[in-house]
């Protein structure tokens, strides 16, 4: 088969209906009340607002604005924007003095970021489901195929949800969907970064960009090519290819519920 961007080309009005009818069929499960979203003014957390306002009405859909110091300010402009298009019920609240209440209890110090990085992200996931509890709502992930495939995501953090809508959905897919969704353009072309840490941007972190990341995961998971192959057509290195499946491997426990001795249930 030829790996070029065609083979992650989808319906988007039938995946659209699909993810509609698994929210609903998630919250009508869980007896929820509605949803909460953090809302970082990314494609990602805009795509699944936007979705869950769809499935369940803007009137089940809270939006939660969590901002560190040095959170871009047009990311607050566009998720404030985002909201009020949507006419969800939104609280804004920064985690800095959350954080530095925890760093300052700690009596480990360190300049490590990630490690740093984070306890942001955990304090993100303790204030969504505050919220989610006071309301009786499920928190819904925005995590896509790509970085839950690569393991890029907090354990406990990001990764801390009820249910994640798009995760099927590689990142290309998803800014795919959210043009499709007419969600503005500058959100859907914006790059991508967690936020954890001053400066930080997935291209930094991740081993290739996401257009090229994709169809090595499409290669290896979907056509189950051979390596040697999916770096000749794509023309990257071999090592590009090991050291993606390499990601997935290492980060399987962020994908796994904790290891116990023996299976609870047979």
């Amino acid at each position: 088969m030829k790996l070029d961007e065609s083979v992650l080309e989808i319906d988007y009005k039938k995946v659209e209906e699909e993810i509609l009818g698994f929210i609903r069929d998630k919250v009508a499960r869980a007896k929820a009340k509605g949803v909460v979203v953090g809302l970082s003014g990314g494609v990602d957390s805009s795509v699944v607002a936007k979705l869950c306002v769809e499935a369940l009405g803007n009137h089940r859909v809270i939006g939660l604005l969590m901002p560190t110091e040095f959170t871009p300010v047009q990311d607050i402009v566009d998720a404030k924007a985002l909201a009020e298009s949507l006419k969800i019920k939104t609280y804004h609240i920064p985690i800095d003095p959350i954080f530095e209440i925890i760093i300052k209890t700690l009596p480990l110090k360190t300049d490590n970021v990630v490690a740093l990085g984070n306890i942001r992200a955990r304090t993100r996931m303790i204030i969504n489901y505050y919220f989610a509890n006071c309301f009786s709502y499920l928190v819904a992930g925005t995590g896509d195929r790509s970085e839950i495939l690569i393991g890029y995501f907090t354990k406990y953090g990001d990764g801390g949800v009820d249910f994640l809508p798009t995760a099927h959905l590689y990142k290309t897919q998803v800014r795919k969907l959210g043009a499709y969704l007419k969600l503005p353009k500058n959100i859907v072309e914006k790059p991508s970064s967690p936020q954890l840490w001053k400066g930080q941007k997935a291209t930094d972190e991740i081993p290739v960009d996401y257009p090229i990341l994709d169809l090595i995961l499409y290669g290896i998971f979907d056509a189950k090519m051979p390596h040697p192959e999916i770096a000749r057509q794509l023309n990257v290195p071999i090592d590009l290819v090991k050291k993606v499946e390499t990601l997935f491997i290492s980060s399987a426990h962020k994908r796994m519920l904790p290891a116990t001795v023996r299976q609870l249930v047979s």
